[in-house]
């Protein structure tokens, strides 16, 4: 991991090679998502099943797709109570944060003779993506609690959960009993770009849902743009990524720990690094390699770093902070020794963690916000999910003859100049009508 300084080219061209990465589609992949999507869209069930037993489980059937009572029962007597007690503490605090989000519908009659308002309704249905894990051994059982518990408090009646099997046709018992605790309604062992289609879509056994939610990979992420505006999607999620502001008071191997918590996800990973401490920047390159020999996934953290990984030594934190709201971080932590300070100058990010002992994977699992955030940027101009990705907001207008007779000649002057005549003639032909 290289040591750059800050402003110079050197630091801009890493800078945008970091921000840039994995945002392009192959045209290959394109093609090969919308062949799927067709074919599921054509041929449901059947061609669920060619894509499952192709690349997950040879032996699935029509009738296995769907997770039965009796799997799930299975699954919740055999995990382990100290996992249970986690998830617990992780649902309560989650359902504590998103409730807040929750917004009621209102009305208001300030203008004499109108009634205006916004009613919010949850959408009937949605479908939560779970990534497999590793050969389904390393279960994402956060991403399960950060996609339904959002959509419960919403007020969605039916959830529907897809995740692919493993080579046995099973499912990670810890996502079914997770699954099960959260109250999901519907799990399908189904995944990758077929599961998105199977979703938007519908088939003979999966019911087609009005929102998608969850990350996956460049199939699943291919997949959701392509169904967009079909259906109701979180976002267009690309790989992890964390920006660390540090000062000299920080501890360099907290930083390497943090740094390296992102880079062990997948090589395409970023981490950075930006401090106005020269001592801070060459103590984190130390620790990083130290912890890098104990890490299981220590090649891929490697690889991370090596290609989307930077260490920017800046003039001072306001100007770290000026680089990162450009940067735009999915995760940004402030490791300074005021961090409230400088909170305010913060214009993009996707979650700010505060402090040496936030850090990052408190946030993935346990702290409460939702840990599906913008990444490559678009935190810019976009949100976590959230309690408002599973709801419609309706306009409702109403007006008494008096309130009409008012605003009647505002109203046709508008559409003159837009040129719309049966517009102002939808008003004028009121005002001539006696009653």
């Amino acid at each position: 991991m290289k040591i750059y300084n800050y402003p110079s080219k050197s630091a801009e061209k890493r800078v945008a090679s970091i921000v840039g990465r994995g945002s392009d589609f192959k045209k290959k992949d394109v093609h090969a998502v919308n062949r799927i999507l067709e074919d599921v869209k054509k041929n449901g069930n059947k061609a669920l099943i060619k894509y499952t037993r192709r690349f997950d489980s040879p032996r699935m059937t029509a009738k296995s797709i769907q997770v039965s009572r009796q799997e799930i029962d299975t699954a919740v007597k055999s995990v382990d109570r100290s996992f249970m007690r986690a998830i617990n503490r992780a649902i309560a605090q989650i359902e504590a944060f998103h409730q807040r989000q929750v917004r009621q519908s209102w009305f208001s009659t300030e203008r004499d003779g109108t009634i205006l308002g916004q009613i919010i309704r949850p959408v009937a249905a949605a479908g939560v993506y779970v990534p497999g894990g590793v050969e389904g051994k390393t279960p994402l059982v956060s991403s399960v609690l950060m996609g339904v518990i959002p959509a419960k408090i919403a007020g969605v009646k039916h959830i529907a959960m897809v995740t692919p099997p493993t080579k046995d046709g099973t499912i990670n018992p810890y996502l079914l009993a997770t699954a099960k605790k959260v109250g999901v309604d519907t799990i399908f062992k189904v995944g990758s770009a077929w599961a998105i289609a199977a979703l938007a879509y519908g088939t003979e056994t999966i019911p087609k849902v009005d929102v998608i939610v969850g990350p996956g990979n460049i199939y699943v992420t291919l997949a959701k743009k392509i169904v967009a505006g079909i259906v109701g999607i979180d976002m267009l999620a690309g790989p992890s990524e964390i920006l660390v502001i540090a000062d000299k008071t920080a501890n360099p191997a907290f930083i390497a720990a943090d740094l390296l918590s992102q880079a062990e996800h997948d090589t395409l990973a970023s981490s950075i690094l930006l401090t106005n401490s020269a001592t801070t920047a060459n103590d984190v390159i130390i620790a990083l390699n130290d912890q890098l020999a104990n890490l299981s996934r220590k090649e891929i953290a490697r690889a991370s770093l090596s290609k989307y990984g930077a260490i920017i030594v800046v003039s001072d934190i306001e100007t770290a902070i000026e680089l990162s709201n450009r940067i735009a971080p999915e995760h940004l932590e402030l490791h300074v020794k005021d961090p409230f300070t400088y909170l305010g100058q913060i214009q993009n990010a996707g979650a700010v963690f505060l402090g040496e002992y936030t850090p990052e994977p408190i946030g993935d699992y346990i702290a409460g916000p939702n840990h599906v955030l913008p990444t490559a940027g678009t935190a810019r101009f976009s949100s976590a999910l959230s309690v408002d990705h599973f709801v419609k907001q309706t306009s409702l207008i109403q007006y008494s003859k008096d309130a009409f007779k008012r605003e009647a000649k505002d109203i046709i002057r508008i559409a003159e100049i837009e040129g719309l005549e049966a517009h102002a003639n939808s008003v004028k032909i009121r005002l001539s009508h006696r009653s």
